[in-house]
């Protein structure tokens, strides 16, 4: 089963485009949403399991340049999404 994830991604002043561009390419990323309020970024991840999703976050968004913060939130419930 798939698991899903949202992380909201404070970026540098300047930085946001370059930043949600970037996230938009890596594997796992279903979407980088540009936004307003206290984050810059709403991105949709996916993974096998919340290690995959882990992984993803550490390895793949909070090294991206640009990248100053993240908050993830894993969704837990089927809420009907398939």
């Amino acid at each position: 089963m798939t698991r899903k994830a949202y992380v909201l991604v404070e970026t540098e002043i300047g930085k946001v485009e370059a930043v949600a561009n970037a996230l938009r390419g890596k594997a796992g990323v279903v979407a980088a949403d540009v936004v307003t309020g206290p984050h810059d970024i709403i991105v949709t991840i996916q993974g096998a399991d919340a290690d995959a999703l882990a992984k993803l976050v550490i390895d793949g968004i909070q090294t991206t340049k640009g990248v100053n913060h993240t908050t993830t939130y894993i969704v837990v419930g089927d809420s009907g999404n398939k």
